[in-house]
């Protein structure tokens, strides 16, 4: 018996030491943090599966089974919101990861540590801007009366009025072009910060070998990205069935011509919501899009380790 109980203290301390105890003050704003605002709210998801009324509450509200989700099955609009949220996903990583990575490459490259650094900060700085604030820059640039595009047309003989928020066939590539110009810096400074932590001797000893640049670059540097890449890939998977709200309501001025091409789930749920005020319909495709996310990060950290095991997240 008191072996056991020996055992079970020597368990105790290896969990909890006194060491470590600045380490757990530290972690604990965050903890509070999590468990109030992701994990407290969780109990909001009963809301789904009822006809919520704010004057009855949780308890009191008619418990109404999955009626809630058939709005995003039933609608006639259904194939065309789930086309274009996981189609512009799947773009948008592809191209923000192909762009990031050769622009990081590119970076490494400058042997002007100035020049290198003014870059990276021009790079980021449209990472912090809100989209309301894209939308103005790109309402510059589109508007039909002002905008700088017709007034293009219009100096080089064309009629210079066209109204670009109804074009449906500029807005796929114009969204695909503004979401990598807004989340390419980002991704491309961290690509750099892994980068930089290559040892220079791989570099050297490439030299000695009569390596080229690009050669280089395939041997030793995207072979030490890899890992990065991959989690970025991963966590980038998980979020496949949400759109970007700002980007797909406030830059395209939330058009009705443009619906075809650029709605996606939550602008609809979002209209869906501002028109019939169900709250349970929304919280209903809230559930359904991180439980399907989940679903594709399991998948997608599971496609990882079948390849290379040492990249996936766990």
């Amino acid at each position: 018996m008191s072996a056991t109980n020996g055992a079970i203290r020597r368990k105790r301390r290896r969990f909890f030491r006194r060491e470590d105890l600045a380490l757990y003050i530290m972690a604990l704003p965050t903890v509070v943090f999590l468990l109030m605002f992701c994990y407290a709210p969780m109990f909001g998801l009963i809301m789904a599966f009822q006809d919520f009324k704010v004057t009855s509450g949780f308890f009191g509200s008619k418990f109404v089974g999955l009626a809630n989700f058939k709005y995003l099955f039933t609608t006639t609009d259904a194939w065309i919101i789930t086309r274009n949220t996981v189609c512009y996903n799947l773009v948008f990583i592809v191209v923000n990861t192909l762009v990031a990575v050769v622009m990081a490459l590119m970076l490494s490259e400058l042997t002007c540590r100035g020049l290198a650094k003014t870059l990276q900060t021009i790079y980021m700085l449209p990472y912090f801007l809100s989209w309301t604030v894209v939308a103005i820059v790109v309402s510059a640039f589109l508007d039909r009366e002002y905008g700088l595009v017709n007034k293009i047309i219009q100096a080089m003989g064309g009629k210079g009025k066209t109204d670009w928020y109804k074009a449906k066939e500029i807005w796929p590539p114009l969204l695909v072009f503004v979401h990598a110009w807004k989340g390419v810096g980002y991704n491309t400074v961290l690509y750099l910060a892994v980068i930089s932590g290559i040892s220079q001797d791989y570099y050297e000893a490439a030299v000695l070998d009569g390596a080229t640049k690009f050669q280089q670059a395939r041997y030793i540097t995207l072979p030490h990205l890899r890992f990065v890449i991959s989690i970025s890939l991963i966590m980038a998977m998980g979020g496949i069935f949400r759109g970007d709200f700002g980007l797909f309501y406030s830059v395209t001025k939330d058009s009705g011509r443009l619906y075809p091409v650029t709605d996606v789930i939550d602008t609809y749920i979002y209209r869906g919501l501002k028109t019939l005020g169900n709250v349970g319909m929304s919280t209903a495709a809230g559930f359904y899009q991180s439980l399907v996310g989940f679903l594709v990060l399991l998948g997608a950290n599971w496609v990882v380790t079948k390849i290379d095991p040492e990249s996936a997240m766990f």
